[in-house]
């Protein structure tokens, strides 16, 4: 249900753009620019979204003049409470930007380096995995660790409801990724596995002694102001939650329950576009670790858009990059977005429209990868339509 590598899934799109109205929530202002509205393109395509079946959509713009906020669709569709741009949805991988934080300040307070092996630091690594090399904390944070993805290892039933009702813990999810092969030639190559921020997780608590929902509350959701973000099981009755769906052999199925993610360091966390982008503002502004961790987290190995924790893409304004979080699970796909210099942000989650999953129909993974892309499209093509050189 996380994120895949999405490396060779990530061509240019062709959006089909569609000229009707759309109907939203708004608490926010449109920029005063020369434009009448630099938002109308990203209007419209969110509106295709929903005319796709999207239960809901909510975006906000940030920038350094102020901000832009939409709500579209239903909270549920139970009551079809319309969405509102400060309702919390479950965002999946962005949870291992904020990971990838908290291992970088372990790195600044001289706890541990970025390119020291992890292999007899983190709890049964090497028991629970059998790693055929020494693996380093970058390694982990980049994805070149070349271990399994426990997501391989998770039963394949088509009636995933079991699964999802207990909690994947950390040292459970090693210990499932290790009945899959892990061999030399995969070190060293890009290769998208959730155990990675799994073993990072275990990381931070044995390096700070504290569970790890607690370490990213203090060092990262609480320094950057992250107030409507949480890491802990959510109450599906909670007023101001998207609700996810998919659908069991042609019944809908509500998915809101987190139960399976609790604690997950690869994708625990519940937020609001708003705390998206206080998260990349914190971090491309300089605000969360040091200039040196920065520019670590910033670049990538060269042979794929990915540093350590986020993505790269082209910055229409800048010589440097823009840099992503991005996270989808079956029901939810979000993706965050902020400029090198941290002066623009953009983010967006979308309630994916109910299909089956892939264990049902293999179909429909692609289709949520599409779907993921074409967010991440729209906000930076709405980023590229108000950006401005920095002085």
């Amino acid at each position: 249900m996380s994120t895949k590598n999405r490396v060779w899934r990530r061509a240019a799109l062709a959006v089909v753009i569609l000229l009707t109205g759309c109907t939203y929530s708004s608490d926010e202002p449109a920029p005063v620019t020369s434009s009448p509205n630099p938002f109308a393109s990203l209007e419209k395509q969110v509106q295709l979204f929903m005319d796709e079946g999207a239960v809901a959509a909510v975006v906000q713009i940030r920038w350094p003049e102020g901000e832009w906020s939409r709500a579209y669709g239903v909270r549920d569709l139970k009551t079809k409470t319309p969405a509102q741009p400060t309702d919390r949805a479950q965002v999946a991988s962005v949870t291992k930007t904020m990971t990838a934080v908290a291992v970088l300040k372990l790195v600044d307070d001289n706890l541990i380096g970025l390119d020291d092996p992890v292999n007899d630091v983190i709890p049964r690594f090497t028991s629970s995995l059998t790693p055929p090399a020494p693996i380093t904390v970058r390694q982990l944070l980049n994805h070149t660790s070349g271990m399994p993805d426990v997501n391989d290892a998770l039963p394949k039933d088509v009636d995933f409801r079991p699964v999802l009702a207990q909690t994947l813990t950390m040292e459970g999810g090693l210990q499932l990724a290790g009945t899959l092969p892990w061999t030399s030639d995969d070190v060293g190559s890009f290769k998208y596995s959730n155990t990675n921020y799994l073993a990072l997780g275990l990381l931070i608590q044995t390096l700070r002694s504290k569970p790890i929902v607690d370490v990213l509350q203090e060092d990262v959701l609480g320094p950057l102001g992250l107030k409507n973000t949480s890491l802990d099981r959510i109450d599906p009755h909670e007023t101001g939650i998207l609700h996810g769906y998919v659908t069991l052999r042609g019944e809908l199925v509500d998915t809101t329950d987190n139960t399976f993610m609790v604690g997950n360091p690869a994708g625990c966390a519940i937020s609001t576009m708003a705390d998206l982008n206080l998260l990349m503002a914190g971090i491309f502004q300089g605000r969360a670790v040091s200039a040196s961790s920065l520019r670590e987290m910033k670049t990538s190995a060269g042979f794929h858009p990915y540093g350590l924790g986020v993505w790269e893409h082209a910055d229409g304004c800048s010589k440097d990059s823009r840099h992503e979080a991005r996270g989808g699970f079956w029901d939810y796909q979000t993706v965050a977005v902020s400029s090198g210099d941290g002066r623009y942000q953009a983010a967006m989650t979308v309630t994916t429209p109910p299909m089956p999953t892939e264990l049902e129909d293999p179909s429909t993974e692609d289709k949520r990868y599409y779907l993921n892309d074409r967010i991440e499209s729209t906000l930076n093509e709405a980023l590229d339509r108000i950006c401005r050189p920095a002085n």
